[in-house]
């Protein structure tokens, strides 16, 4: 099981025991309960409530302020599934850790400082795609140094400068008029 929670200005114990303590809560729960939690006392006590979904092996958990719509949220974790499933093809832990800054960047497309910004799959799937775009002209400029050195070793200079035809010299000297 893979628990994804982002957690910020905090140290990295306190990061681990967060997600101890997130995960003990969430794991021991049933299936057929509801997906929302109060918030335990490293997380910030009854102020704070974790909302999540459990999709085979992943847990996709959510700590918010009481005033956020439980519903909304659990919408929110259902698009942001779905668009990893798209961008991944049936996402699995592999990908959320093999390629955690593209699962980063997603999550920014739908929420950045704590603020919704886009819900639409549609409009966030054409985000992703113009950011593939630019990384794939990116990776063709930084890569364009490597393909000229390759390019210069698959000449087979040596062999072409033993190739070439060059007059005799001593008879090119007397040649010459002056």
């Amino acid at each position: 099981m893979l628990v994804l929670l982002v957690v910020v200005r905090l140290n990295e114990d306190m990061q681990q025991q967060i997600i101890k303590e997130t995960f003990h809560l969430v794991s021991k729960r049933d299936d057929n309960v509801c997906n929302f939690l109060e918030g335990g006392s490293l997380i910030g006590g009854s102020d704070y409530k974790l909302i999540y979904r459990h999709y085979a092996t992943l847990y996709f958990v959510f700590c918010v302020d009481s005033s956020e719509s439980e519903l909304g949220i659990l919408d929110l974790i259902q698009v942001f599934v779905e668009t990893l499933d798209k961008c991944f093809e049936n996402v699995c832990e592999l990908d959320l850790i093999f390629h955690v800054d593209k699962v980063h960047y997603i999550l920014n497309e739908l929420v950045m400082g704590g603020m919704v910004l886009e819900t639409n799959m549609t409009e966030i799937l054409t985000r992703i795609e113009d950011q593939n775009k630019l990384e794939k002209q990116e990776a063709g400029i930084t890569a364009a140094p490597a393909r000229a050195v390759s390019a210069v070793k698959n000449m087979n200079i040596p062999q072409q400068i033993k190739d070439m035809k060059l007059p005799d010299l001593p008879q090119a000297i007397k040649d010459l008029k002056f």
